[in-house]
């Protein structure tokens, strides 16, 4: 575990030198020297110490690299169609993806489904029918909702153009057979 590198990156990015750190922790240059350098290994109570100063939340300092910030630049985004859908993949990253859908006028999502997951939507253009159990809404730009997955759902352009929905997706089980 690279924690050490980690603080250095951090106290750096804020422009903290390690006299600073020192005074306002309490621990001494070599002590933070050592950390930094990965030759030694501080107490879970040094760590909080060090994290409450730095403003970080102690389990960062603990996260390894891979589950840090993910970035996917717009030319990386990959793209799928799903009946006459065209979707957008955003992110993902653990049980969390993030879609933009393009509904043609007229276009739904198929039949009602239901999966595992709770979902959230926000109507980026057009307007929308959004239909689960017994509620059916009628939405438009700039409009949001949510819903439990597990419950029957519905999405239709009701609209003469283009609908594009920004929808996200929770679900601790892996979705694969969405879009």
């Amino acid at each position: 575990m690279d924690i050490g590198s980690k603080i250095r990156a951090i106290r750096k990015r804020k422009k903290i030198t390690i006299a600073q750190m020192c005074e306002s922790t309490g621990l001494s240059k070599g002590f933070i020297s050592n950390v930094e350098n990965n030759n030694t290994s501080p107490s879970i109570n040094t760590l909080q110490t060090i994290a409450e100063f730095l403003e970080v939340p102690l389990p960062y300092l603990l996260l390894k690299k891979e589950h840090h910030m993910r970035v996917v630049r717009k030319n990386e985004r990959s793209q799928t169609t799903f009946h006459t859908l065209k979707i957008e993949h955003i992110s993902s990253k653990g049980g969390l993806r993030m879609m933009s859908v393009e509904f043609p006028p007229g276009a739904s999502m198929g039949e009602a489904n239901a999966h595992e997951g709770e979902e959230c939507h926000l109507v980026l253009e057009g307007k929308v029918l959004a239909e689960q159990g017994e509620d059916s809404i009628i939405l438009e730009e700039g409009d949001s909702f949510s819903w439990n997955a597990s419950v029957p759902h519905f999405v239709k352009n009701i609209g003469d153009t283009k609908a594009v929905v920004l929808i996200s997706i929770y679900s601790d089980t892996e979705l694969r057979d969405l879009f």
